[in-house]
Protein backbone atom coordinates (compact mmCIF):
# COMPACT_ATOMS: atom_id res chain seq x y z
CA UNK A 1 0.00 0.00 0.00
CA UNK A 2 2.83 2.39 0.09
CA UNK A 3 2.05 3.84 -3.33
CA UNK A 4 -1.53 4.52 -2.29
CA UNK A 5 -0.12 6.26 0.53
CA UNK A 6 2.60 7.71 -1.29
CA UNK A 7 -0.71 9.41 -3.72
CA UNK A 8 -2.72 10.80 -0.48
CA UNK A 9 0.51 12.56 0.95
CA UNK A 10 1.18 14.19 -2.68
CA UNK A 11 -2.73 15.29 -2.71
CA UNK A 12 -2.49 16.35 0.99
CA UNK A 13 0.70 18.45 0.48
CA UNK A 14 -0.89 20.11 -2.85
CA UNK A 15 -3.78 21.68 -0.60
CA UNK A 16 -0.97 23.09 1.49
CA UNK A 17 0.32 25.01 -1.65
CA UNK A 18 3.57 23.29 -2.62
CA UNK A 19 4.30 23.17 -6.25
CA UNK A 20 2.98 20.41 -8.19
CA UNK A 21 6.48 19.34 -9.77
CA UNK A 22 8.40 19.29 -6.95
CA UNK A 23 5.26 17.76 -4.72
CA UNK A 24 5.57 14.53 -6.65
CA UNK A 25 9.00 13.91 -7.31
CA UNK A 26 9.88 15.03 -3.58
CA UNK A 27 7.43 13.15 -1.83
CA UNK A 28 8.57 10.01 -4.49
CA UNK A 29 11.94 10.26 -3.67
CA UNK A 30 11.37 9.96 -0.26
CA UNK A 31 9.06 6.86 -0.19
CA UNK A 32 11.18 4.93 -2.69
CA UNK A 33 14.27 5.54 -0.86
CA UNK A 34 12.23 4.31 2.29
CA UNK A 35 11.17 1.27 0.60
CA UNK A 36 13.74 0.40 -2.21
CA UNK A 37 16.84 2.74 -1.24
CA UNK A 38 18.77 4.09 -3.91
CA UNK A 39 19.07 1.38 -6.46
CA UNK A 40 15.97 2.11 -7.58
CA UNK A 41 16.66 5.70 -9.07
CA UNK A 42 19.71 4.15 -10.84
CA UNK A 43 17.65 3.99 -14.63
CA UNK A 44 15.84 7.82 -13.76
CA UNK A 45 18.14 9.20 -16.40
CA UNK A 46 17.09 7.15 -18.70
CA UNK A 47 13.55 7.88 -18.77
CA UNK A 48 14.27 11.78 -18.89
CA UNK A 49 16.35 11.32 -21.21
CA UNK A 50 13.13 8.98 -23.20
CA UNK A 51 10.68 12.11 -22.59
CA UNK A 52 13.15 14.75 -23.73
CA UNK A 53 13.54 12.41 -27.09
CA UNK A 54 9.23 11.84 -27.09
CA UNK A 55 8.39 12.61 -30.91
CA UNK A 56 4.70 12.81 -29.93
CA UNK A 57 5.55 15.46 -26.75
CA UNK A 58 7.56 17.80 -29.79
CA UNK A 59 4.38 18.99 -31.13
CA UNK A 60 3.45 20.82 -27.46
CA UNK A 61 5.80 24.09 -27.73
CA UNK A 62 4.86 23.82 -31.28
CA UNK A 63 1.29 24.28 -30.80
CA UNK A 64 1.59 26.67 -27.96
CA UNK A 65 3.88 28.95 -29.98
CA UNK A 66 1.42 28.77 -32.95
CA UNK A 67 -1.08 29.59 -30.36
CA UNK A 68 0.31 32.47 -29.11
CA UNK A 69 1.43 33.95 -32.36
CA UNK A 70 -2.44 33.94 -33.35
CA UNK A 71 -3.28 35.73 -30.20
CA UNK A 72 -0.39 38.56 -30.12
CA UNK A 73 -0.89 38.74 -33.60
CA UNK A 74 -4.89 40.06 -33.07
CA UNK A 75 -6.43 37.65 -35.89
CA UNK A 76 -7.90 36.18 -32.47
CA UNK A 77 -9.61 39.58 -31.94
CA UNK A 78 -10.40 40.13 -35.43
CA UNK A 79 -11.91 36.48 -35.53
CA UNK A 80 -14.35 37.63 -32.73
CA UNK A 81 -15.28 41.07 -33.32
CA UNK A 82 -16.10 39.76 -36.95
CA UNK A 83 -18.45 36.63 -35.35
CA UNK A 84 -20.44 39.35 -32.87
CA UNK A 85 -20.83 41.20 -36.09
CA UNK A 86 -22.26 38.82 -38.15
CA UNK A 87 -24.60 37.07 -35.19
CA UNK A 88 -25.72 39.86 -33.14
CA UNK A 89 -28.64 40.46 -34.61
CA UNK A 90 -30.35 37.79 -32.56
CA UNK A 91 -30.99 37.63 -29.24
CA UNK A 92 -28.01 35.86 -27.81
CA UNK A 93 -25.97 36.39 -30.40
CA UNK A 94 -23.30 38.04 -29.13
CA UNK A 95 -22.96 34.91 -26.87
CA UNK A 96 -23.11 32.52 -29.50
CA UNK A 97 -20.79 34.19 -31.55
CA UNK A 98 -18.12 33.66 -28.36
CA UNK A 99 -18.76 30.38 -28.63
CA UNK A 100 -18.10 29.79 -32.34
CA UNK A 101 -14.89 32.28 -31.41
CA UNK A 102 -14.07 29.82 -28.96
CA UNK A 103 -14.56 26.83 -30.83
CA UNK A 104 -12.28 28.22 -33.30
CA UNK A 105 -9.39 29.74 -30.97
CA UNK A 106 -9.52 26.17 -29.54
CA UNK A 107 -9.02 24.61 -32.82
CA UNK A 108 -6.33 27.38 -33.48
CA UNK A 109 -4.50 27.73 -30.63
CA UNK A 110 -5.07 25.23 -28.07
CA UNK A 111 -3.91 27.30 -25.13
CA UNK A 112 -7.06 27.85 -22.88
CA UNK A 113 -5.62 30.84 -21.01
CA UNK A 114 -4.65 32.70 -23.80
CA UNK A 115 -8.55 31.99 -25.07
CA UNK A 116 -9.88 33.08 -21.94
CA UNK A 117 -8.08 36.40 -21.77
CA UNK A 118 -8.86 37.41 -25.29
CA UNK A 119 -12.42 36.60 -25.04
CA UNK A 120 -12.08 38.16 -21.81
CA UNK A 121 -10.57 41.45 -22.88
CA UNK A 122 -13.26 42.18 -26.63
CA UNK A 123 -16.43 40.16 -25.82
CA UNK A 124 -17.04 40.75 -22.29
CA UNK A 125 -16.79 44.29 -22.36
CA UNK A 126 -19.17 44.56 -25.83
CA UNK A 127 -21.99 41.74 -23.89
CA UNK A 128 -21.63 43.96 -20.93
CA UNK A 129 -22.69 47.25 -22.79
CA UNK A 130 -25.52 45.85 -24.59
CA UNK A 131 -27.06 44.92 -21.16
CA UNK A 132 -26.35 40.98 -21.25
CA UNK A 133 -26.49 39.09 -17.91
CA UNK A 134 -23.58 39.42 -15.80
CA UNK A 135 -23.84 35.47 -15.15
CA UNK A 136 -24.04 34.54 -18.80
CA UNK A 137 -21.27 36.80 -19.93
CA UNK A 138 -18.70 35.03 -17.53
CA UNK A 139 -20.02 31.62 -17.82
CA UNK A 140 -19.95 31.61 -21.71
CA UNK A 141 -16.82 32.87 -21.91
CA UNK A 142 -15.20 31.03 -19.58
CA UNK A 143 -17.00 27.61 -21.01
CA UNK A 144 -16.09 28.63 -24.57
CA UNK A 145 -12.39 29.52 -23.61
CA UNK A 146 -12.12 26.00 -22.35
CA UNK A 147 -13.00 24.04 -25.45
CA UNK A 148 -9.16 23.96 -26.28
CA UNK A 149 -9.30 21.05 -23.96
CA UNK A 150 -11.01 18.56 -26.37
CA UNK A 151 -11.13 20.49 -29.99
CA UNK A 152 -7.82 19.02 -31.53
CA UNK A 153 -5.51 20.32 -31.43
CA UNK A 154 -5.51 20.13 -27.91
CA UNK A 155 -2.48 19.93 -26.05
CA UNK A 156 -4.23 17.14 -23.31
CA UNK A 157 -5.11 15.13 -26.17
CA UNK A 158 -1.53 14.75 -27.46
CA UNK A 159 -0.45 13.65 -24.15
CA UNK A 160 -3.40 11.13 -23.35
CA UNK A 161 -2.69 9.49 -26.48
CA UNK A 162 1.04 9.18 -25.09
CA UNK A 163 -0.14 7.74 -21.61
CA UNK A 164 -2.15 5.59 -23.26
CA UNK A 165 -0.24 4.55 -26.02
CA UNK A 166 -2.57 5.07 -29.02
CA UNK A 167 -1.89 7.60 -32.03
CA UNK A 168 -2.68 11.03 -31.56
CA UNK A 169 -4.10 11.07 -35.01
CA UNK A 170 -6.67 8.47 -33.54
CA UNK A 171 -7.37 10.45 -31.00
CA UNK A 172 -8.04 13.85 -32.56
CA UNK A 173 -10.49 11.87 -35.30
CA UNK A 174 -12.04 10.24 -31.69
CA UNK A 175 -12.35 14.14 -30.16
CA UNK A 176 -14.22 15.68 -32.90
CA UNK A 177 -17.43 14.83 -32.25
CA UNK A 178 -17.85 15.09 -29.15
CA UNK A 179 -16.35 18.44 -28.95
CA UNK A 180 -18.81 20.17 -31.65
CA UNK A 181 -21.56 17.99 -29.55
CA UNK A 182 -20.34 20.83 -26.19
CA UNK A 183 -20.50 23.40 -28.96
CA UNK A 184 -23.84 22.48 -29.92
CA UNK A 185 -24.84 21.99 -26.06
CA UNK A 186 -23.37 25.68 -25.51
CA UNK A 187 -25.61 27.13 -28.41
CA UNK A 188 -28.48 25.87 -27.41
CA UNK A 189 -28.20 26.77 -23.97
CA UNK A 190 -27.22 30.61 -24.99
CA UNK A 191 -30.63 30.64 -27.15
CA UNK A 192 -32.81 29.18 -24.57
CA UNK A 193 -31.58 31.31 -21.96
CA UNK A 194 -32.17 34.53 -24.34
CA UNK A 195 -36.01 32.96 -25.92
CA UNK A 196 -37.12 32.33 -22.61
CA UNK A 197 -35.93 35.47 -20.71
CA UNK A 198 -35.65 38.37 -22.90
CA UNK A 199 -33.37 40.63 -20.89
CA UNK A 200 -30.44 38.10 -20.30
CA UNK A 201 -29.13 38.51 -23.87
CA UNK A 202 -30.59 41.01 -25.87
CA UNK A 203 -29.99 41.81 -29.77
CA UNK A 204 -27.90 44.49 -31.11
CA UNK A 205 -30.20 47.72 -31.72
CA UNK A 206 -30.79 48.00 -35.43
CA UNK A 207 -29.10 51.13 -35.39
CA UNK A 208 -25.74 48.93 -34.38
CA UNK A 209 -26.30 46.39 -37.00
CA UNK A 210 -23.86 45.86 -40.35
CA UNK A 211 -24.39 46.46 -43.97
CA UNK A 212 -23.96 43.65 -46.30
CA UNK A 213 -20.13 45.47 -46.77
CA UNK A 214 -19.25 45.11 -43.67
CA UNK A 215 -20.60 40.98 -43.37
CA UNK A 216 -18.36 40.19 -46.00
CA UNK A 217 -15.55 42.17 -44.45
CA UNK A 218 -16.22 40.16 -41.03
CA UNK A 219 -16.89 36.92 -43.10
CA UNK A 220 -13.12 37.86 -44.66
CA UNK A 221 -11.36 38.23 -41.90
CA UNK A 222 -12.82 34.71 -40.21
CA UNK A 223 -11.22 33.06 -43.40
CA UNK A 224 -7.38 32.75 -42.81
CA UNK A 225 -7.26 31.41 -39.59
CA UNK A 226 -10.51 28.88 -40.41
CA UNK A 227 -7.80 27.85 -43.36
CA UNK A 228 -4.86 27.39 -41.06
CA UNK A 229 -7.14 25.40 -38.41
CA UNK A 230 -8.32 23.00 -41.63
CA UNK A 231 -4.58 22.94 -43.07
CA UNK A 232 -3.25 21.77 -39.71
CA UNK A 233 -6.12 19.32 -38.58
CA UNK A 234 -6.70 18.12 -41.83
CA UNK A 235 -3.62 16.40 -42.38
CA UNK A 236 -3.13 14.84 -39.17
CA UNK A 237 -6.75 13.50 -39.35
CA UNK A 238 -5.72 12.24 -43.08
CA UNK A 239 -2.72 10.90 -42.11
CA UNK A 240 -0.50 12.86 -44.56
CA UNK A 241 1.50 14.63 -41.28
CA UNK A 242 2.57 13.53 -37.89
CA UNK A 243 1.32 15.98 -34.96
CA UNK A 244 4.67 16.95 -34.69
CA UNK A 245 5.35 17.51 -38.45
CA UNK A 246 1.62 19.40 -38.58
CA UNK A 247 1.84 21.64 -35.54
CA UNK A 248 5.49 23.07 -37.25
CA UNK A 249 3.15 23.68 -40.16
CA UNK A 250 0.96 25.74 -38.01
CA UNK A 251 3.59 27.63 -36.49
CA UNK A 252 5.09 28.68 -40.20
CA UNK A 253 1.70 29.43 -41.36
CA UNK A 254 0.72 31.82 -38.18
CA UNK A 255 3.73 33.82 -38.38
CA UNK A 256 2.59 33.95 -42.19
CA UNK A 257 -0.74 35.51 -41.54
CA UNK A 258 1.27 37.67 -39.10
CA UNK A 259 3.27 38.93 -41.95
CA UNK A 260 0.00 39.85 -43.94
CA UNK A 261 -1.56 41.18 -41.07
CA UNK A 262 1.16 43.07 -40.52
CA UNK A 263 1.35 42.29 -37.39
CA UNK A 264 5.04 40.66 -37.21
CA UNK A 265 7.06 42.20 -34.63
CA UNK A 266 10.54 41.05 -33.26
CA UNK A 267 9.45 42.01 -29.59
CA UNK A 268 6.05 40.47 -30.42
CA UNK A 269 8.02 37.18 -31.15
CA UNK A 270 10.30 37.55 -28.42
CA UNK A 271 7.38 37.45 -25.93
CA UNK A 272 5.97 34.24 -27.56
CA UNK A 273 9.50 32.25 -27.54
CA UNK A 274 9.61 33.22 -24.05
CA UNK A 275 6.06 32.69 -22.79
CA UNK A 276 6.24 29.02 -25.05
CA UNK A 277 9.57 28.27 -22.99
CA UNK A 278 7.49 29.06 -19.75
CA UNK A 279 4.46 26.75 -20.83
CA UNK A 280 6.78 24.09 -22.10
CA UNK A 281 9.14 23.88 -19.15
CA UNK A 282 6.36 23.58 -16.70
CA UNK A 283 4.32 20.96 -18.65
CA UNK A 284 7.63 18.95 -19.03
CA UNK A 285 8.77 19.88 -15.33
CA UNK A 286 5.34 18.21 -14.32
CA UNK A 287 6.20 15.62 -16.82
CA UNK A 288 9.63 14.75 -14.84
CA UNK A 289 7.98 14.87 -11.55
CA UNK A 290 5.23 12.55 -12.37
CA UNK A 291 7.78 9.92 -13.62
CA UNK A 292 9.49 9.95 -10.31
CA UNK A 293 6.12 9.16 -9.02
CA UNK A 294 5.33 6.51 -11.61
CA UNK A 295 8.48 4.53 -11.33
CA UNK A 296 8.43 4.36 -7.43
CA UNK A 297 4.20 4.00 -7.23
CA UNK A 298 4.97 1.11 -9.56
CA UNK A 299 8.00 -0.80 -7.99
CA UNK A 300 6.23 -0.71 -4.48
CA UNK A 301 3.19 -2.28 -5.87
CA UNK A 302 0.87 0.77 -6.77
CA UNK A 303 -0.41 -0.80 -9.57
CA UNK A 304 -1.13 -4.04 -8.35
CA UNK A 305 -2.98 -2.37 -5.34
CA UNK A 306 -4.88 -0.28 -7.51
CA UNK A 307 -6.29 -3.48 -9.76
CA UNK A 308 -6.96 -5.64 -6.83
CA UNK A 309 -8.98 -2.66 -5.47
CA UNK A 310 -10.67 -2.59 -9.30
CA UNK A 311 -11.57 -6.34 -9.11
CA UNK A 312 -14.06 -5.68 -5.97
CA UNK A 313 -16.23 -2.69 -8.05
CA UNK A 314 -19.78 -3.77 -8.30
CA UNK A 315 -20.35 -3.35 -12.48
CA UNK A 316 -18.04 -4.65 -13.80
CA UNK A 317 -16.84 -2.41 -16.64
CA UNK A 318 -19.26 0.52 -16.19
CA UNK A 319 -18.70 0.34 -12.43
CA UNK A 320 -14.99 1.06 -13.07
CA UNK A 321 -16.32 4.28 -15.75
CA UNK A 322 -18.74 5.39 -13.68
CA UNK A 323 -16.33 5.59 -10.41
CA UNK A 324 -12.99 6.83 -12.95
CA UNK A 325 -14.81 9.72 -14.08
CA UNK A 326 -16.25 10.84 -10.26
CA UNK A 327 -12.88 10.72 -8.80
CA UNK A 328 -11.29 12.74 -11.84
CA UNK A 329 -14.42 15.14 -11.91
CA UNK A 330 -13.41 15.93 -7.86
CA UNK A 331 -9.54 15.83 -8.38
CA UNK A 332 -10.09 18.73 -10.75
CA UNK A 333 -11.25 20.41 -7.93
CA UNK A 334 -7.64 20.74 -6.75
CA UNK A 335 -5.27 20.09 -9.60
CA UNK A 336 -4.26 21.16 -12.86
CA UNK A 337 -5.24 18.52 -15.64
CA UNK A 338 -1.40 17.67 -16.56
CA UNK A 339 -1.30 16.29 -13.34
CA UNK A 340 -4.31 14.07 -13.65
CA UNK A 341 -3.14 13.32 -16.99
CA UNK A 342 0.14 12.10 -16.52
CA UNK A 343 -0.19 10.83 -13.08
CA UNK A 344 -3.46 9.50 -12.07
CA UNK A 345 -4.31 7.93 -15.40
CA UNK A 346 -0.93 6.73 -15.89
CA UNK A 347 -2.05 4.50 -12.21
CA UNK A 348 -5.13 3.26 -14.05
CA UNK A 349 -4.32 2.83 -17.33
CA UNK A 350 -3.44 -1.00 -16.67
CA UNK A 351 -6.84 -1.58 -15.24
CA UNK A 352 -8.29 -1.01 -18.97
CA UNK A 353 -6.37 -3.77 -20.33
CA UNK A 354 -7.93 -6.36 -17.68
CA UNK A 355 -11.20 -4.84 -17.93
CA UNK A 356 -11.26 -4.88 -22.04
CA UNK A 357 -11.84 -1.18 -22.11
CA UNK A 358 -11.42 0.82 -25.19
CA UNK A 359 -8.41 2.99 -24.45
CA UNK A 360 -9.69 5.93 -27.20
CA UNK A 361 -13.20 5.71 -25.81
CA UNK A 362 -12.10 6.01 -22.55
CA UNK A 363 -9.56 8.95 -22.76
CA UNK A 364 -11.81 11.18 -24.72
CA UNK A 365 -14.16 10.99 -21.74
CA UNK A 366 -11.20 11.90 -19.34
CA UNK A 367 -10.58 14.77 -21.78
CA UNK A 368 -14.15 15.97 -21.49
CA UNK A 369 -14.06 15.62 -17.40
CA UNK A 370 -10.88 17.52 -17.47
CA UNK A 371 -12.65 20.33 -19.24
CA UNK A 372 -14.77 20.63 -15.64
CA UNK A 373 -11.39 20.81 -13.80
CA UNK A 374 -10.82 24.45 -15.55
CA UNK A 375 -14.38 25.89 -14.22
CA UNK A 376 -14.68 23.96 -10.56
CA UNK A 377 -13.23 26.35 -7.58
CA UNK A 378 -11.03 26.45 -5.80
CA UNK A 379 -8.61 25.53 -8.61
CA UNK A 380 -10.52 26.78 -11.76
CA UNK A 381 -8.03 28.59 -14.42
CA UNK A 382 -10.57 29.86 -16.53
CA UNK A 383 -12.13 32.08 -13.53
CA UNK A 384 -8.49 33.43 -12.37
CA UNK A 385 -7.98 34.11 -16.38
CA UNK A 386 -11.21 35.45 -16.45
CA UNK A 387 -11.09 37.74 -13.16
CA UNK A 388 -7.46 38.92 -14.23
CA UNK A 389 -9.39 41.16 -16.96
CA UNK A 390 -12.65 41.52 -15.90
CA UNK A 391 -13.25 44.85 -14.86
CA UNK A 392 -13.75 45.46 -11.16
CA UNK A 393 -17.17 46.10 -11.07
CA UNK A 394 -17.71 42.65 -12.04
CA UNK A 395 -18.19 40.42 -9.30
CA UNK A 396 -15.79 37.21 -8.55
CA UNK A 397 -19.46 35.89 -7.16
CA UNK A 398 -20.44 36.44 -10.57
CA UNK A 399 -17.47 34.25 -12.47
CA UNK A 400 -18.70 31.52 -9.99
CA UNK A 401 -22.23 31.33 -10.43
CA UNK A 402 -21.76 31.89 -14.59
CA UNK A 403 -19.99 29.10 -14.93
CA UNK A 404 -22.19 26.33 -12.70
CA UNK A 405 -24.64 25.50 -16.00
CA UNK A 406 -21.79 24.64 -18.10
CA UNK A 407 -20.00 22.75 -16.11
CA UNK A 408 -23.52 21.15 -15.57
CA UNK A 409 -23.70 20.48 -19.85
CA UNK A 410 -19.84 19.72 -19.41
CA UNK A 411 -21.82 17.04 -17.74
CA UNK A 412 -24.60 15.85 -20.00
CA UNK A 413 -21.85 16.18 -22.84
CA UNK A 414 -19.85 13.31 -20.65
CA UNK A 415 -22.47 11.07 -20.28
CA UNK A 416 -24.13 11.07 -23.60
CA UNK A 417 -20.65 10.05 -24.71
CA UNK A 418 -20.28 7.03 -21.99
CA UNK A 419 -23.80 6.01 -23.30
CA UNK A 420 -22.83 6.15 -26.86
CA UNK A 421 -19.56 5.07 -27.47
CA UNK A 422 -19.70 4.88 -30.97
CA UNK A 423 -19.46 8.99 -31.28
CA UNK A 424 -15.72 8.52 -30.99
CA UNK A 425 -15.41 6.12 -33.49
CA UNK A 426 -17.37 7.76 -36.34
CA UNK A 427 -14.35 9.43 -37.96
CA UNK A 428 -11.94 6.41 -37.39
Amino acid sequence: MIGLVMFVVCLLMLTLGYPVAFTFAGVSVFFGLYAEGLDLFMLIAYRLYAIMTNITLMAVPLFIFMGLVLERSGIAERMLESMGLLFGHIRGGLAVSTVVVGMLLAASTGVVGASVVTMGLIALPVMLKYNYNQQLACGVICASGTLGQIIPPSIVLIILADVLHQPVGDFYRAALLPGLLLVLLYIIYCLAAAYFKRDTAPAIPRASRISSKQFWQALLAITPALTLVMVVLGTVITGIATPTESAAMGTVGAIILAVLGGNLRVSMLHQVAMETTKISAMVFTILAGATFFSMVFTYTGGDDAVERIMEYLPGGQWGFVVLMMIVIFLLGFFIDFVEIAYIFVPMIAPVLLKLDIDPLWFGILVALNLQASFLTPPFGFSLFYLRGVAPVSLGTLHIYRGVIPFIILQLIGLVIVMMFPDIVRVFL
